[in-house]
């Protein structure tokens, strides 16, 4: 997995390439946890991103629920039709803010 971090403003944008599986969801929670204090909204690009695991979802639910309790709006943007139908599946797709 790559993670890129393009900044505009307070806004964060993390363009995530690869695959978010048990090994790597650690590091996506690490990056956004390091980045926490010194955005205002977060976005997740997941235009080139080929799965996600539950590992994976359960970093999206848990950055969600706390950037929630921040009043942090967090968004995942390009999602393709293999890792859209995961999430469809998990029903995490009614929980996240998919555009």
């Amino acid at each position: 997995m790559k993670i890129t971090k393009k900044y505009d403003g307070k806004r964060l944008l993390l363009l995530i390439e690869g695959r978010i599986d048990t090994i790597t969801s650690q590091e996506l929670e690490k990056e956004i946890n390091e980045e926490l204090r010194d955005f205002e909204s977060l976005t997740l690009d997941f235009n080139d991103l080929k799965y996600i695991s539950s590992a994976g979802l359960r970093v999206l639910i848990i950055t969600q629920k706390k950037l929630n309790d921040e009043n942090i709006p967090f968004e995942i943007i390009n999602v393709n039709g293999t890792v859209g139908e995961i999430i469809q599946m998990s029903g995490f797709d009614k929980i996240l803010t998919i555009k």
